[in-house]
């Protein structure tokens, strides 16, 4: 895992990080667990987010919790799936939802890098799991350093949006100050919840009125096709 692959605004907003235990301790353990198990997202993909989303474009956090888990989906968005995959459950149940909100079109594919370039911060609360084993990375110092980067978002002088989805990713509005930013939240779009808040909760048309009153431009939602 080389912190040299983040982007310089976010190592600069994110540098105290860098030298504490936890995070000697978790690229330890990163580089442990590669030598020995299947590891993804692969390595070059871990901070893709970051990559996308430089730290003075962020106008949106979206908060996932753990990347899937199975062979080449996972590329360092949340909720997104590398171009030739079939999109998981919980992503078509994104799209449906999208186009009842919206109108616009399923797309045939789940790679959401359109959506990060326009100021989406997707981020996990852990960045790395191990091969078909869901979790199988939290506890190991992800979630100081995601929590840390929820916090410098926090600070911006400009209103952010943070997009909560499900239960885990509420736990996390303690680190929000949300007499300055907006907040949107329902159940997980996964099939085990997306009929208990999600579907009709209006999450696409909420972040642009809300980008609108900030005067910032909206998010062209519809994916391009590849």
């Amino acid at each position: 895992m080389k912190v040299s692959r983040l982007p310089s605004s976010w190592q600069n907003v994110l540098a105290d990080e860098f030298d504490k235990p936890y995070f000697q301790q978790l690229q330890e353990f990163l580089q442990a667990e590669r030598q020995s198990r299947v590891t993804f997202p692969p390595e070059e993909d871990v901070f893709s987010a970051f990559e996308l989303t430089p730290y003075e474009q962020v106008n949106v956090l979206l908060l996932g919790q753990d990347p899937y888990h199975d062979h080449n989906q996972a590329h360092g968005l949340c909720f997104s799936v590398k171009p030739d995959i079939t999109p998981p459950r919980s992503l078509i149940n994104i799209f449906k939802e999208m186009q009842a909100d919206l109108g616009v079109n399923i797309p045939s594919h789940g790679y959401l890098v359109s959506w990060a370039k326009q100021g989406i911060l997707m981020l996990n609360a852990v960045l790395t799991v191990r091969a078909h084993e869901a979790n199988s990375h939290k506890n190991k110092g992800w979630e100081k350093f995601t929590d840390a980067v929820i916090k410098k978002v926090n600070q911006k002088e400009s209103p952010v949006i943070f997009v909560l989805w499900g239960g885990y990713a509420k736990k996390k509005l303690k680190l929000i100050d949300t007499e300055r930013h907006t907040v949107i939240q329902s159940a997980h779009p996964s099939p085990l919840s997306a009929h208990n808040g999600f579907f009709g909760s209006k999450p696409f048309s909420q972040i642009n009125n809300a980008l609108k009153s900030f005067n910032q431009p909206e998010i062209n939602w519809q994916l391009p096709d590849l």
